[in-house]
């Protein structure tokens, strides 16, 4: 079929796959051309990210929220799933415990066993090295069910103990020596369509 050029500007003719390639660039296409249903389930939509950087401690023996390393999203759609990526550089020579929360709700914790304490991670670490960073990474998949701004946040405690501190992106010692480490923790957010 030839090609032609129409009055009206349109052209006819050109079959699937019959322009050359790099003869469409992104100015060429509208806003919005490329809907939800073309890009199809799994693609990336948006990202989000907060990096601390300085440092945070506390002797609570209640959940508490640490300061500085939260972010927030809004979904496109209420269906849509959000990705959460973190790295925690924690820590403690106590009983630690760590939890991660979507606005105030606890997500991404164990199931409930007697006096056992639900969190995302815990432990004693009184036998590390007072001069020992310990990184606390992961990835866990979400369903705010919601096109609200939705926040992630990290809270932690010494629930069980008292007297011990917990601090983040240092070590407990913390001591002015060329061997001893001052880190960073962050939090990424990633909507994901379904």
């Amino acid at each position: 079929m030839p090609v032609t050029i129409n009055g009206n500007g349109t052209i006819t003719g050109v079959s699937v796959g019959g322009l050359p390639d790099g003869i469409v660039d992104t100015d060429m296409l509208a806003n919005g051309a490329v809907t939800a249903a073309k890009r199809g389930t799994g693609a990336i939509l948006q990202v989000v990210q907060t990096v601390k950087t300085d440092t945070f401690s506390t002797s609570s023996q209640s959940f508490t929220d640490i300061t500085g390393l939260s972010a927030s999203i809004t979904p496109s759609s209420a269906s849509n799933k959000i990705l959460v990526s973190y790295t925690l550089s924690f820590a403690s020579s106590g009983f630690p415990m760590l939890k991660l929360l979507r606005g105030s709700t606890d997500i991404f914790v164990g199931d409930a066993a007697s006096n056992r304490v639900r969190c995302l991670f815990g432990g004693y670490t009184g036998g590390l090295h007072p001069g020992m960073v310990l990184p606390v990474s992961g990835n866990f998949l979400d369903s705010p069910s919601t096109t609200s701004s939705t926040t992630y946040k990290f809270q932690t405690g010494n629930i069980t103990a008292t007297g011990y501190n917990i601090f983040l992106n240092r070590s407990v010692s913390d001591t002015d020596y060329n061997y001893h480490a001052r880190t960073a923790s962050s939090i990424v957010l990633q909507e994901v369509a379904t």
